[in-house]
């Protein structure tokens, strides 16, 4: 019953209508009660074939609503009537989408039936939460990954990207984290993924266990660009949904490229000028207002903590939005494809790796180890393509060598099988044994 008062609610008392009047490209025009209208406004057009398509207002130009549409433009034609929503698209989650996977819409593509509907109506581009409300960040968030929980901890309620090439690892380590990581709830947002892929990454990676307190959003690679930025949005909105019935929720996302190469079609399909590599205005504009939107709650409720993956372009971790991202998010995970080509998974560079609520986060008797881990990596770091072209000779500098000896077992400690876990406290565990052993050996 209250499902069936939210659908009446929703019927629009008057209906506001227009016409097609051209067509450009993806770039419909429709005329009509210009005061009436807004950017952000859905629109419904009834095309030739007697479907209807679903269309965005995303400006105007002299006395014409721009529209894009969220699928195939086939049957649009001069003339078609174009009827215009009240509200700007909202979400009806409840508890039961969990274990579920879904599209931009908040439709079902999982073959499980349909969705239950919620009784309240959350909008998509919701606003972030006020700055002098939000609470701090909370305590370490276990991942259940060792490279990252050792010398990049995660607590809960911070955001963190991680920035990859194509064919890195990320998909992998993503569903290491989904399955892994101590939350309540994981929302996972595949923003133009590759539709072989999706299948793969729930059944294969995810996991039946996994999937149980997840809900997937899905949107193809081959999806409208309205679609793809929808997809990111609407991940967003159920994140907050469970945060605000006191769940911590992890909040992942692949990646935040794609959706930034939507906002670019979009943009540029009304005429915005292109800066950094193409990329309009409004790129860098939305990117702040999506990702704010997670982070620690207000007092009392749940908490989103935030994953983003950033696909580089080139392997360039400066191209503008990695860059963009980076002075956005609290800390960046690094993915490099060299270490990836010597077999060492998850790929992270763990030098290059920063969490922004570290040293903080540490226990004062843990941060020495740390630090003597990262000295050794960096020591070897600098001098390994000598090593490696043999021009180094051992014995003329203690440090290197010490740093030449526990680099393969520190190498292993890295490594992690995508089965495997390992909490926050084994890994710093291990990590000092390791350099005890290394201690021993030296006075030996």
């Amino acid at each position: 019953m209250h499902s069936l008062i939210a659908e009446i609610t929703d019927i629009d008392e008057v209906e506001v209508f227009g016409r097609v009047k051209s067509v450009q490209g993806l770039l419909i025009e429709i005329v009509g009660p210009m005061r009436e209208l807004r950017v952000g406004g859905r629109v419904t057009i009834e095309t030739r074939a007697g479907k209807a398509l679903e269309a965005e207002i995303i400006g105007f130009q002299d006395g014409r609503a721009l529209c894009l549409p969220f699928g195939s433009m086939e049957g649009v034609r001069l003339g078609c009537k174009a009827v215009f929503a009240a509200h700007d698209g909202q979400a009806y989650p409840t508890e039961g989408w969990l274990g579920r996977v879904i599209n931009a819409k908040g439709e079902a593509i999982d073959s499980k039936g349909a969705l239950p509907r919620g009784d309240t109506g959350f909008p998509l581009k919701g606003a972030p939460l006020s700055a002098h409300l939000r609470t701090r960040v909370g305590a370490p968030l276990d991942l259940g990954v060792r490279a990252l929980n050792t010398f990049t901890t995660v607590c809960e309620g911070q955001r963190m990207g991680i920035f990859s090439g194509s064919g890195v690892g990320k998909s992998v380590l993503m569903s290491m984290l989904a399955r892994n990581t101590a939350a309540d709830v994981a929302v996972i947002g595949l923003i133009g993924e590759r539709g072989r892929e999706v299948k793969e990454f729930i059944a294969d990676y995810l996991g039946e266990a996994g999937l149980k307190r997840s809900v997937i959003v899905v949107a193809t690679s081959d999806e409208s660009a309205l679609m793809r930025r929808q997809a990111a949005y609407l991940t967003m909105t159920l994140a907050e949904y469970f945060r605000d019935r006191n769940k911590r929720v992890l909040c992942m996302m692949d990646s935040l490229t794609r959706f930034a190469m939507s906002q670019r079609e979009i943009g540029l399909s009304i005429g915005e000028p292109p800066t950094a590599k193409g990329y309009p205005p409004t790129v860098f504009s939305e990117l702040p207002r999506l990702l704010e939107r997670a982070g620690p709650g207000l007092e009392g409720s749940g908490s989103v903590t935030g994953l983003f993956t950033v696909l580089v372009e080139g392997d360039d971790h400066n191209e503008p939005i990695a860059d963009a991202v980076r002075g956005i998010l609290d800390g960046h995970i690094v993915m490099e494809r060299a270490i990836a080509e010597r077999g060492r998974y998850p790929a992270v560079n763990v030098l290059r790796s920063i969490s922004r609520t570290m040293p903080g986060c540490v226990p004062v008797p843990v941060r020495p180890v740390l630090q003597a881990a990262r000295d050794l990596m960096s020591v070897f770091a600098d001098m390994e393509e000598l090593i490696r072209l043999g021009a180094y000779r051992k014995g003329s500098d203690p440090k290197v060598d010490r740093a030449m000896a526990i680099m393969p077992t520190l190498e292993a400690f890295l490594s992690q099988d995508r089965e495997d876990r390992t909490s926050i406290e084994a890994g710093y565990k291990r990590l000092a044994e390791i350099l005890e052993m290394d201690i021993a050996a030296r006075k030996t």
